[in-house]
């Protein structure tokens, strides 16, 4: 998922029993108590950044509408504060036998906010619906591995222009058993299909949404703890009241939560220090200094899924040549970077795969060391020209500048380039002008696992099938190989064979470089005093249906 801002073995560990088993069902020690517990009530506000698109399910691929999701549904299954699967969702069980045909059997009971019963059909027509083309949803790509999946995308130029319709509008390897059951064919076989659908690309559908969709967007309609009762203003937010009838064993603590939407980060900070913001999910980098001082046991700090890195347009002639990616990347000092600017809180990555789930590799990444000679030498032997500046991109209001402009320092100093800083446009503009191939130089970006596995850190953002905008392929990198590499860990019956695929396929992608690794994130929050219980998770959420409010 593309992050606006911002060791645990046990992610690793959920990912190793889900390849191993076939077969996955709840259990009274995993959830808590039947029914969860009492509400204590009360309000309270929750910074977040503008959501790129309307708050769809299938159309929110970024970290700030996924905030506001977390608390509208419940999918399939749902993921512990550290990553591991609970069966605590909609799911009963997700079984198989070959790991290519699954049968989903749903709990009773589950409702949306409207009153409409989930059902089986509301998990396929909402599935379908995202992968449509003509619907333009960012996470059709999630559906890729479903069977007819091709037959639902239509053939555009490279102007958007659709040319030739799907040829269907419905997936043939969906198809609903009863109210409470249906099955999913896929086209090769995915022993890691139930870790991926707690996913909010996965969420179910009411009935409404397909008679409105845009009014859907902005008034969602979802069966999570909370439920909107007004429009989503952007610029603004809105707040979401505790929706009674929620069939989770973890219903909402708080009458209502307000999502507020900051522009600068800086802002929101200010705010909660004085009293008028309740939960920061990041605190600035500036503030990092003084912020355990200043908050005490209300600044939390866990493990993060979180990695950063800049993306290179590859369709830019300039950033072609993979020589030019590795020199660029060896002229970084990261650790400086991180001591200088993040006070420590961040790590100099060195792979692209982040070391809180199993298939990381420590120093897995040649060219992530300092090494301007070797640099100079890279840039040298692809023909760089230095007498342009390179334009180094970043979202505006999320304190990235000190952060970018300290990259743009190193490769002056190091490898005699000046730069531009690009950072005027706020995360709402940032985003659909990469999916447009309108980077000219490197940009930040990060990303955080929508479900923990390695294959989630490669094929969502450098497979064929991910390119903009059906995915968050946003460097545009294509390579069959390592395409063909991803397939054969898909396809793998155990958790050690698929990721000695992945791991090809990462040594390949370090390679051809098509990002710069730059930071594995530690997740930094803060609340005020009319709050508790406040819990940040590894995906960079906080867990909003567990905030208690103060009497």
């Amino acid at each position: 998922m593309k992050l606006s801002k911002r060791s645990s073995s046990l992610v690793a560990t959920a990912v190793a029993a889900a390849l191993l088993m076939t077969a996955c069902g709840g259990s009274e020690d995993e959830g808590g108590e039947e029914g969860g517990t009492e509400a204590a009530g009360g309000t309270y506000s929750l910074y977040i950044g503008e959501p790129e698109n309307p708050l769809v399910p299938g159309n929110t691929t970024e970290s700030e509408g996924a905030q506001v999701l977390e608390a509208l549904w419940t999918g399939l299954v749902q993921y512990a504060a550290d990553g591991a699967v609970e069966y605590t969702g909609v799911a009963e069980t997700i079984e198989s036998e070959d790991n290519t045909t699954w049968t989903v059997t749903l709990k009773d009971g589950w409702t949306f906010h409207d009153g409409t019963p989930v059902t089986a059909q509301s998990f396929v027509d909402a599935w379908n619906y995202t992968a449509l083309s003509t619907n333009a949803q960012g996470g059709s790509y999630f559906f890729s591995n479903i069977e007819g999946y091709d037959e639902l995308q239509g053939e555009t130029d490279d102007a958007g222009t659709l040319i030739t319709p799907p040829a269907a509008e419905e997936m043939s390897g969906l198809e609903v058993v009863d109210d409470t059951e249906f099955t999913v064919t896929l086209a090769t076989p995915f022993a890691q299909f139930p870790v991926t659908v707690g996913y909010s690309a996965f969420f179910p559908l009411p009935e409404s949404f397909f008679e409105d969709p845009e009014a859907a967007g902005t008034t969602p309609v979802g069966n999570g703890p909370f439920q909107a009762e007004e429009e989503f203003v952007p610029g603004t937010g809105f707040t979401l009241t505790r929706f009674e009838e929620y069939a989770g064993e973890e219903p909402a603590q708080a009458d209502s939560v307000e999502f507020r939407v900051y522009a600068d980060q800086a802002t929101a900070y200010t705010d909660v220090q004085g009293g008028n913001l309740d939960v920061l999910s990041d605190v600035p980098p500036d503030a990092l200094t003084s912020v355990q001082d200043e908050f005490g046991d209300r600044f939390l700090e866990a493990p993060s899924s979180g990695f950063q890195y800049l993306g290179l347009p590859l369709y830019q002639a300039r950033y072609a040549d993979p020589r030019v990616r590795q020199g660029l990347s060896m002229a970084i000092d990261r650790e400086e970077i991180a001591e200088a600017i993040f006070n420590g809180g961040r790590t100099p990555a060195d792979s692209v795969v982040a070391p809180v789930v199993e298939g990381y590799r420590e120093g897995a990444c040649e060219y992530c060391t300092l090494d301007p000679e070797r640099a100079n030498e890279l840039l040298d032997e692809a023909g760089f020209d230095r007498s342009q500046p390179i334009e180094l991109w970043f979202n505006a209001g999320a304190g990235h500048d000190a952060y970018i402009q300290a990259v743009g320092n190193q490769l002056r100093e190091n490898v005699g380039v000046e730069y531009v800083l690009r950072g005027e446009l706020d995360f709402a503009e940032y985003l659909p002008l990469q999916d447009e191939k309108g980077m000219t130089g490197p940009f930040r970006l990060g990303w955080s696992m929508d479900y923990p596995s390695p294959q989630n850190y490669l094929e969502p953002l450098y497979s064929t099938s991910a390119l903009a905008p059906v995915g968050s392929n946003t460097t545009f990198y294509s390579n069959p190989e390592f395409d063909s590499l991803i397939t054969e860990g898909n396809s793998a019956g155990s958790n050690e064979e698929a990721i000695e695929f992945y791991n090809q396929a990462e040594d390949l992608l370090l390679e051809d470089m098509p990002v710069i690794p730059m930071f594995y994130e530690l997740e930094q929050a803060a609340h005020g005093e009319n709050v508790s219980n406040v819990v940040i998770d590894v995906f960079g959420h906080i867990r909003t249906a567990a905030v208690t409010v103060n009497s």
